[in-house]
């Protein structure tokens, strides 16, 4: 009974560490981390840089089918009460306007070039649970990719650069 449960718990680490054979083609371009160049949307026919020209961003994809992503506007006011839990009105507007983050799942489809985010959590309540597909191109070491539906409205243009 022992030799089998060491046998069973053997195999599910493999299955656990290894992504879907269907997407480790597109997987092996998409793991690593890269940082954001770019975060242009377009709405009503004007382009914006939604976070910012000093916008900063991180974007994981490990091997295993897990991502983290944060993006953070470069000009967050600093709270006057040195407490987060003490923000004013406009204090936590504009953190909330200018940062956006989440984590889960992705699965990639080589196919279609594309890609879906399943969310497990989000500083954006709405897409809690959510399937977000993004089409995507990956050049040299720069992931673009576009999300139809921006978070803040629009279409939305996202550049990345792989960390080396």
């Amino acid at each position: 009974m022992m030799r089998t449960l060491r046998i069973s718990a053997a195999a599910m680490m493999i299955a656990m560490t290894n992504p879907n054979p269907a997407t480790a083609q597109v997987s092996k371009e998409f793991v690593g981390t890269w940082t954001l160049v770019s975060a242009i949307t377009e709405k009503e026919g004007v382009k914006s840089d939604i976070f910012g020209g000093q916008a900063k961003g991180m974007l994981v994809f490990d091997a295993t089918g897990h991502y983290m992503i944060t993006l953070i506007a470069g000009d967050l006011p600093k709270f006057a009460s040195n407490n987060r839990a003490m923000g004013t009105g406009d204090e936590n507007k504009a953190v909330i306007g200018g940062s956006l983050a989440h984590f889960g799942t992705y699965v990639v489809n080589d196919v279609e070039k594309s890609f879906t985010f399943q969310v497990e959590r989000v500083t954006f309540p709405n897409w809690e649970g959510a399937e977000l597909r993004r089409s995507f191109v990956i050049t040299a070491d720069m992931l673009t990719y576009t999300d139809p539906r921006a978070s803040a409205g629009g279409f939305a243009t996202v550049v990345w650069k792989r960390v080396k």
